[in-house]
């Protein structure tokens, strides 16, 4: 289904998998700080985020998963980070801090409430501050039909260049396309707002 208001493409609710078997899933996941290639991976978020913050900065990797590999880049970089993830690491109280930075690598697609958890990590994040997302985004129409991103079954929100493009308005954030399937936001600071309110 898609929406007509933000153009999210989502699966309803009734045909979610359940939470053992998404886990399950998950559990297949071999990442490891010593794979190159996994590291390679993370980089394509990895180096437009760490362009972008000031040295020390701290972040939070919101769906680390067993092995937070990307946590891991930005801490040998100089930066603290904290990590959630709803299987491996569920530790709310990282929700009553602010961050500097929040990453949220392949795991979008997999959120039940997606306006609930993308807004609270909005909220955790400081004036200036950046949220990365690192999913693969809608193909157009015709390719959608034999898109392999699609038939995985814990992948229940697909997002699209105009649904990030629509969330950027609601959040009033600046919005940059890292690469083919990476996104920045920046959270404008109030200095900012009010001088282009000026212009």
């Amino acid at each position: 289904m898609r929406c007509r208001v933000c153009s999210l493409v989502f699966v309803p609710p009734w045909q979610f998998v359940s939470a053992e078997e998404e886990k399950d899933r998950y559990d297949l996941h071999q990442n490891s700080p010593e794979d190159q290639g996994y590291r390679n991976f993370l980089s394509r978020i990895f180096i437009p985020m760490h362009k972008c913050l000031t040295p020390e900065s701290c972040g939070l990797d919101f769906g680390s998963g067993p092995v937070p590999v990307l946590s891991i880049m930005f801490e040998e970089a100089g930066h603290s980070m904290t990590t959630f993830d709803c299987f491996y690491e569920n530790l709310p109280s990282v929700f009553e801090r602010q961050y500097d930075f929040i990453t949220a690598t392949e795991v979008i697609e997999h959120l039940h409430n997606p306006k609930e958890e993308l807004e609270r990590l909005w909220a955790c994040l400081k004036q200036g501050g950046r949220l990365g997302i690192m999913t693969k985004l809608v193909p157009d129409h015709n390719a959608f039909s034999c898109w392999h991103y699609k038939n995985d079954s814990t992948h229940v929100c697909v997002f699209s260049h105009a649904n990030c493009q629509w969330l950027a308005l609601q959040w009033d954030a600046d919005m940059t396309f890292a690469d083919r399937d990476v996104v920045l936001f920046h959270k404008k600071t109030a200095s900012s707002r009010q001088c282009l309110a000026a212009l």
